[in-house]
């Protein structure tokens, strides 16, 4: 009998765990979508000033009102999604290029001073990216002077140390006995990179690739300091531009920011496996 009441005793616990569990992870999940939720909404409403807005949590009303007056008030809104695109697309490629040429490199070819350069890389890793922006910005605009270009807004991220390292680790765990077949069949190093490695690489190059897309399209302070013209601006510094001194354009602010989030959504629901994989990829054993 007491281990009837044991059994039903450690049941009932573990169903008040779960019920604990299951609520905890509800309410993060709505922390996170609420944001969303209240953009998606807020960009349906009149395009007044912010202090005209009547908020609330359910719509009273649907309008593509302030999505006509995102795309009619400024005749930059589809240059900032081009240049967008155009800047995230360039960096986005150039990151699984250098990125996979580096992380084969320190993973497959012993060389002198391998393990110095790749702990050097490392430590650079450690260094916030805010600490880099003085010294960067005059590098940019003071002595190459390429400030308000396209170069100016894709340069510093053409490569990433953290996405050397993703590759590098991934690719410690392709045998190296499969190189040296292929270097015995009369592959040079170029073949072997490019006929060998980026194959069995694929799952790493799309989780460098999403990660670095994301990551290059959502970028606000960068694009700010080194654009000065409206024609030049991404899509995240040409919304600031529906903020003045006395009032804010709050509803087709939200419109905006909507149409700027919808690659993050496509890119997401259409890759969710690859957002997995990318969670684990960096932990492989090399």
């Amino acid at each position: 009998m007491s281990l009837y009441h044991s059994h039903n005793g450690n049941v009932a616990v573990k169903y008040i765990r779960n019920a604990v569990i299951i609520t905890v992870l509800l309410l993060f999940a709505l922390a996170t979508i609420f944001p969303i939720y209240f953009m998606i909404i807020s960009s349906f409403g009149d395009p007044v000033e912010a202090g005209a807005m009547s908020y609330s949590l359910f719509p009273t009303k649907f309008t593509l009102e302030s999505y006509k007056f995102f795309f009619e008030y400024s005749e930059h809104s589809f240059r900032w999604l081009l240049n967008s695109l155009f800047v995230a697309s360039v960096v986005t490629v150039s990151n699984v290029f250098f990125a996979s040429m580096a992380g084969y490199a320190f993973s497959k070819i012993k060389f002198k001073g391998r393990t110095a350069l790749f702990t050097l890389l490392l430590i650079a890793m450690m260094i916030p990216y805010q600490v880099t922006q003085v010294p960067l910005y005059i590098l940019i605009v003071n002595i190459f002077q390429i400030q308000n270009t396209y170069s100016a807004l894709i340069m510093p991220g053409l490569v990433t140390v953290y996405n050397i390292f993703l590759a590098k680790q991934f690719m410690s765990s392709i045998p190296t006995e499969v190189l040296e077949c292929a270097k015995i069949e009369g592959c040079n190093q170029l073949q072997v990179y490019f006929k060998i490695i980026l194959p069995l690489s694929k799952t790493v190059l799309a989780v460098m690739a999403i990660l670095t897309f994301m990551d290059s399209w959502n970028t606000f302070f960068w694009p700010f300091l080194v654009t000065n013209t409206m024609d030049m601006q991404t899509i995240q510094v040409g919304l600031k531009n529906f903020r003045f001194a006395n009032t804010t354009y709050f509803a087709p602010m939200m419109a905006g920011a909507t149409i700027s989030a919808l690659p993050m959504f496509i890119l997401f629901f259409s890759l969710q496996k690859y957002f997995l994989k990318g969670v684990t990829v960096g932990a492989v054993k090399g």
